[in-house]
């Protein structure tokens, strides 16, 4: 039974999925998280709507793809222009606060929360990264040394916030939740582990004396060429300023953060038990996209590789039994899922690919499925889209550019790509139609650029944009 129960919402931010002991990693130490999935349901083939913030948060919001609701970029945000479950439940009576990271526009938006706490907007007062428009001819991006130099074990403006946030949480539990009348939703929004990599000496130390991994793939003379991917490899270069032991340190300062972001969760779940509300709350954890953390020679989001798109999925809690699940699912699906658990009413869905409700999905799996991303963001010379479908991951790039697929049963870290070869031309042309079916990719590209070109205009044209004031990772404002 779902009808009438609160919601608890977990995201993340650039937590690859590989980075979870309940996804098959044996280093790091999530105890809470692993805890969360094998006492519910754990989604193997989990995606993000777009492995860039702003546009995974707008659907997220909306439940939409982004060629629906046109957030295409970093400087293109979410600011209430489509309804959201938050406006939903929250016009019909239920209290529906945030905590943390939102990357809507701003504090002037009717975003659809009853409260807001700790939040944070896009910078630069909600233009965010304008740099993100200059695909055409592309700009630069200067400021990517910073990752491989901002290392930890130290404290930074982020795990700061953090722990802020956990206080509100905590707080907003034990003083709040009791007095509701109606089944509310709590939307809290940590931005660990994203970079800088640097985690509180305390979790740092959990990996000081432990070798990670070396990141797969990265080869440069062996690994995947596409005419795309190495352009955006180029413009996202943050992989070329590591050398073997910066490299280890960012990713023992990786997996600290997941940890540290671990104990927040903690802290978060022992103050709903404490108030009373574990046995009426449904709980789901998930991230806005995943981080490359090396990988085929790239660090960050922004690719369709597995670490970038893929994210954790877990719905646990009140009424969920233990299960693992191989339906592809999305960000967008958060939508019906939060509005059938708080409503009992279950949306439903059209098309296969739309919002459907994670419960519906438990009760009756589907590996057939299909699921997309999109890219339209900087460092792209054009709009390239995934679509996940049982076994298969179709990546098409627009205006011309090669497509690759991979077979994940049998490649899962993506170093073999089956576009082109004849014995998998029916699987390729079988997935290119299913795409189209959903979406018109050149016209979608179109669209995005068109768009962006006007809100170029908009903020003073292409010298005035950059001059702006650029970054790294958003600051706290």
């Amino acid at each position: 039974m779902t009808n009438g129960k609160n919601v608890l919402v977990i995201m993340s931010d650039e937590h690859a999925r590989s980075v979870m002991g309940a996804y098959g990693n044996s280093l790091v130490h999530t105890p809470t998280l692993d805890r969360l999935a094998n006492e519910g349901v754990r989604f193997e083939n989990a995606y993000t709507p777009s492995p860039i913030c702003v546009s995974a948060r707008a659907s997220f919001a909306t439940g939409t793809p982004v060629f629906e609701n046109r957030c295409w970029s970093s400087a293109e945000p979410y600011y209430g222009q489509q309804r959201s479950w938050m406006h939903r439940l929250r016009d019909k009576g239920h209290e529906v606060v945030s905590m943390g990271k939102l990357h809507y526009r701003s504090a002037n938006d009717d975003l659809g929360f009853t409260e807001q706490i700790h939040p944070m907007y896009l910078a630069n007062n909600g233009v965010g990264w304008p740099q993100a428009l200059l695909r055409k001819p592309m700009g630069e991006f200067r400021d990517t040394i910073e990752m491989s130099t901002q290392l930890g074990p130290g404290e930074t403006h982020y795990t700061q916030y953090d722990r802020n946030i956990t206080k509100a949480a905590v707080n907003w539990l034990q003083q709040r939740a009791s007095s509701q009348p109606k089944p509310w939703v709590m939307f809290v929004s940590f931005i660990c582990p994203h970079y800088p990599l640097s985690a509180p000496e305390a979790f740092f130390n959990l990996y000081r004396d432990i070798h990670i991994p070396t990141p797969h793939s990265n080869d440069s003379k062996a690994r995947l060429k596409h005419p795309v991917i190495d352009t955006m490899r180029q413009f996202w270069d943050y992989a070329d300023h590591f050398d073997q032991q910066s490299e280890q340190v960012g990713l023992k300062n990786y997996y600290g953060l997941c940890s540290f972001l671990d104990d927040n969760v903690s802290q978060v779940f022992t103050a709903l038990d404490q108030a009373g509300h574990a046995d009426d709350t449904q709980i789901i954890y998930t991230s806005d996209h995943g981080d490359m953390l090396g990988n085929h020679g790239i660090w960050g989001k922004c690719y369709m590789y597995e670490d970038s798109v893929g994210i954790p999925m877990i719905l646990s809690g009140a009424g969920i039994e233990p299960a693992v699940n191989s339906t592809p699912v999305s960000l967008t699906d958060i939508d019906a899922t939060i509005e059938q658990t708080v409503t009992g009413n279950s949306p439903v869905s059209a098309k296969a690919w739309q919002s459907r409700s994670l419960h519906q999905v438990i009760d009756a799996p589907d590996p057939h499925r299909p699921v997309i991303s999109e890219y339209h963001d900087g460092g792209s010379p054009c709009g390239f889209y995934m679509l996940r479908k049982d076994r298969w991951k179709l990546v098409y790039f627009s205006e011309g550019h090669p497509p690759l697929l991979f077979d994940m049963e049998n490649d899962s870290k993506e170093q073999n790509n089956l576009a082109g070869k004849t014995e998998y031309a029916d699987v390729q042309e079988m997935l290119i139609n299913q795409l189209l079916d959903i979406l018109d990719p050149e016209e979608v590209n179109r669209m995005a650029f068109s768009d962006q070109q006007e809100k170029l205009a908009e903020l003073g044209g292409l010298e005035k944009v950059k001059a702006m004031a650029s970054f790294n990772h958003t600051p706290i404002e």
